[in-house]
């Protein structure tokens, strides 16, 4: 079974009224405002797809289930919109897609009662969060202890937005150091944890014993790795945490899943590994 484990899905309702939602959202506005660049620099008109368009790239890329996000809103009513499309989309396909909940971050108690709720409807996580889009920090324990409390409640993972300080710039990038993610790494031992785009880098520093100790319940998953290394990483990364952490995400659509298949099977690594990365990893995380 082949998993991706990172795609976002938007309803018609924003798709059609693109003006509307970026006059709601200032990190919406940034990512979705006619052009943009991706993580090359490459300047490119803002890409979103619904669920059918997603389904149909996952048969053409030989993809058998998807975990399907939103977008990081700030604002509580269009999280819950958001959820509430990610809801009907995974009772549209049960068999194909699977939800992870998207939350604000200013109201602890309405965010703890929307991860209940859309967990109680069906959804298997939360993420991806992006803890900048509004403006708190990842390692700030007074706004994410009740968001760790309910997913070790619920036993669910959280998704993590993650990205390098360094390299070449591209809109959207944030400014969370390698520090930070520790620190909210040690602050929440008793949960799992997926690390998106990597980790940022965070798993180098798991060569660090105390480090790896730290995050033994922390995935990485492989979204946007086209715009961000080069095809070593997957050797590397298996050599540094291992094969059983890492699971393959592609960003969809910001990348043709079948891109991401085509660099991991000529990447050198045993037929073995790329089962695990593939789904194997996602089967056993989310208890499928």
């Amino acid at each position: 079974m082949i998993i991706d484990f990172h795609t976002h899905i938007f309803s018609k309702e924003v798709r059609n009224n693109l003006d509307k939602y970026r006059k709601k959202d200032p990190l919406f506005r940034l990512l979705f405002g006619g052009q943009r660049s991706n993580m090359l620099g490459e300047s490119k008109k803002a890409g979103m797809i619904g669920a059918e368009e997603l389904v149909a790239s996952m048969d053409q890329s030989g993809v058998d289930k998807s975990v399907v996000c939103g977008f990081t809103w700030s604002d509580e009513g269009l999280c819950k919109d958001g959820n509430d499309y990610l809801l009907e989309s995974v009772k549209r396909y049960p068999d194909r897609l699977i939800g992870f909940a998207s939350i604000q971050l200013k109201d602890r108690g309405k965010t703890v009662k929307e991860i209940e709720r859309c967990v109680g409807l069906g959804l298997k996580g939360v993420g991806e969060i992006v803890t900048e889009a509004h403006r708190v920090a990842i390692d700030d324990e007074k706004v994410m202890r009740p968001i760790v409390e309910a997913a070790k409640g619920l036993n669910i993972p959280i998704m993590v937005h993650a990205n390098e300080t360094v390299g070449h710039y591209y809109v959207g990038k944030a400014k969370t150091e390698i520090r930070q993610y520790y620190d909210f790494i040690l602050s929440c031992p008793d949960i799992d944890i997926i690390m998106a785009h990597w980790g940022g880098g965070f798993l180098f520093y798991e060569l660090m014993p105390e480090v790896a100790k730290a995050a033994e319940r922390v995935y990485y998953d492989t979204a946007a790795s086209i715009f961000l290394y080069t095809h070593k990483i997957y050797p590397v990364a298996v050599k540094i945490i291992g094969p059983d952490k890492i699971l393959f995400g592609t960003d969809h659509p910001l990348i043709d899943q079948r891109r991401y298949r085509k660099q991991i099977e000529n990447c050198g690594l045993s037929q073995e590994e790329i089962n695990k990365i593939y789904g194997e990893n996602a089967k056993r995380l989310l208890r499928l």
